[in-house]
């Protein structure tokens, strides 16, 4: 296709803005507002499996060490920890850092526990973390096996509930934002065939005059395209101010129940991508799917 011919159907495309305003109109406000609900689950969806991610990656075993057991043989149950298939990193735990620990978690009843310094009931332990968090019984099981281990310790029930919860969080956002993404495009689909409805008495007349089905239909793909993307651009503004606030507003809050929300930036980089993408696809798509059904007539 020659520039000139190219420029041509852009100028058409654009100005057929203008000269349909309250269906363009129609047509962006659909886009902006389908995109909007759209942005919004996509952000919800991005800290959901931040949270997800966050909760799995503290899930570690604890290895308790036979109280038998000298230095010699700890280091060779630690050798034999490393050579387990999909173990990550491992840590060691003296018995009175343990203590330590224990005892500066009772908070206000810390006193009460300090007489346990004389005759320390902590086993030396490993703080074991597999590299795949679903794979952490399996790796507990194998470690359970070793010698010089006396228990193994990673809350299998917990761990078994935290992990439905997190797949099911994850598998619901993307069936809730596909089926926002379905609406959005038959929405929009609707609202630009109204517009090619409009102008059918316009579309014949070319076809009369000789232009070719391409030549008729370029227009209304930039048209499409422009739609697609202004209506895009309106809820990535909406979305980046009112998640920046947001941010702002709930990240001291949050860090008192240890839960950070997903940075502004690259979030709002990653979902403004998506929804230019999807605006352009769905108003691209709109007007296709629309002006073929006169072409073919």
């Amino acid at each position: 296709m020659k520039f000139r011919t190219l420029t041509r159907h852009g100028k058409e495309g654009f100005k057929n803005l203008g000269r349909n305003g309250w269906m363009t109109f129609a047509s962006i406000s659909a886009v902006a507002i389908m995109l909007f609900l759209v942005g919004i689950f996509l952000l919800l969806i991005l800290n959901m499996n931040h949270l997800a991610s966050t909760v799995e990656d503290d899930v570690e075993i604890r290895v308790y060490i036979e109280l038998t057991a000298d230095e010699e043989q700890q280091n060779e149950l630690r050798d034999q920890i490393e050579n387990v298939q999909h173990v990550e990193s491992i840590e060691y735990v003296h018995r009175d850092e343990g203590l330590d620990q224990f005892i500066e978690s009772m908070d206000e009843m810390s006193a009460v526990f300090e007489g346990l310094r004389s005759e320390n009931p902590f086993n030396d332990k490993y703080v074991v973390r597999a590299d795949t968090p679903q794979l952490t019984e399996t790796v507990a099981a194998e470690i359970e096996e070793l010698a010089y281990v006396e228990s193994v310790n990673f809350g299998k029930d917990v761990v078994e509930r935290l992990f439905v919860v997190t797949d099911f969080m994850r598998t619901f956002g993307l069936i809730l934002v596909a089926g926002m993404m379905f609406t959005a495009m038959f929405l929009i689909s609707n609202t630009i065939k109204m517009t090619i409805v409009a102008r059918k008495p316009e579309i014949k007349i070319m076809r009369l005059v000789g232009a070719t089905n391409g030549f008729i239909r370029w227009p209304f793909f930039v048209e499409g395209l422009f739609i697609g993307i202004i209506g895009a651009l309106i809820p990535i503004i909406l979305l980046v101010s009112g998640y920046s606030y947001f941010f702002e507003f709930m990240r001291s809050r949050l860090e008192v129940m240890f839960f950070e929300l997903v940075p502004v930036f690259p979030a709002i980089y990653q979902v403004a991508g998506i929804l230019l993408v999807i605006g352009a696809f769905i108003g691209v798509w709109g007007s296709m799917m629309s002006v073929r059904k006169f072409l073919k007539a």
